[in-house]
Parts: C-alpha cells; sequence; structure tokens
C-alpha cells in the first residue's frame, strides 16, 4: 500500500509540475522548440530545474543500490545506440514537435485539453499498442 501511496504522490507531484510549468499548453512546447524561428527560451528553465537535482540523485542512488521503499534500482541504461533506438526517436521527436504533447503531459492534461487531447490521448495508446507488432513486422533476421 505503500507503493502505490508514493506512486500516486510522484505522478501527482509530476503532473503539478507539468502544469505549474505550462508543458500542457502545446504551444509552448512548439515555441521552445522552434529554436530557428520564434523561440520560447522558458521552458529551458524547466528543463535546468529538473536536471540539477537528478545530478545529485544519480550518484546518491548508485550509491544506495535500493530506492527508498525496498525496490531494486535499475542498472545504467545500455549506451547502445541500434536502427529501433533511431527511429523511435526521430518517430517521438517528430510527433512531439508537430503536435507540442509527449506522454507524461498527454496523460496530465486529458482533463485539461479538451476533445484534442483526447484525441492526441487515444491515438498515443493505439500507436504503443502497434508497436510489438511491428517490431516483430520489422525486424531485421538473425544473420547466419
Amino acid at each position: 500500500m505503500l507503493r502505490l501511496i508514493s506512486a500516486l504522490f510522484a505522478g501527482s507531484l509530476f503532473g503539478l509540475g507539468l502544469i505549474v510549468s505550462d508543458m500542457l499548453n502545446a504551444d509552448r512546447v512548439q515555441g521552445w522548440l522552434d529554436v530557428l524561428g520564434n523561440w520560447d527560451p522558458t521552458l529551458a528553465f524547466v528543463l535546468g530545474g529538473a536536471i540539477l537535482p537528478m545530478l545529485l540523485a544519480w550518484p546518491l542512488s548508485a550509491r544506495r543500490g535500493k530506492a527508498l521503499l525496498g525496490n531494486v534500482l535499475p542498472g545504467p541504461a545500455s549506451v547502445r545506440i541500434d536502427w529501433e533506438l533511431f527511429f523511435g526517436a526521430a518517430l517521438f521527436g517528430a510527433g512531439w514537435a508537430l503536435v507540442g504533447l509527449c506522454p507524461g503531459p498527454a496523460v496530465a492534461g486529458l482533463g485539461l485539453n479538451g476533445i484534442s487531447g483526447i484525441l492526441f490521448f487515444l491515438t498515443m495508446i493505439m500507436g504503443m499498442s502497434l508497436t510489438p507488432y511491428l517490431r516483430r513486422h520489422f525486424q531485421k533476421p538473425a544473420m547466419a
């Protein structure tokens, strides 16, 4: 039960941060991504506000080895760059630039972004559901 409460607290804090930082506003996000046009640098402060605490949290968590509630922490992420990572990152970035939302703000903004937010959320879920099929369908055959 403590894990559920902590997950609810963390998710609520994250959602509140998205609302306060105006990350639910697709126009604000697109303005931040438009570095060659009418660039809006305000979200750079949000990014900095996320990176600075993590610069402390990563080394501390590596030394602890366990989360505060006793869960085992995952190891470092893979540094291997393959076609799946490249293609997935390109699709994610293109979608973020075109729509101005990514999964976190899409979920947090379900009740705030009207029908367009709901449509984006549903199509995002559809894309996530199709990914395993597409991965199997386009998987490169194993080399002999």
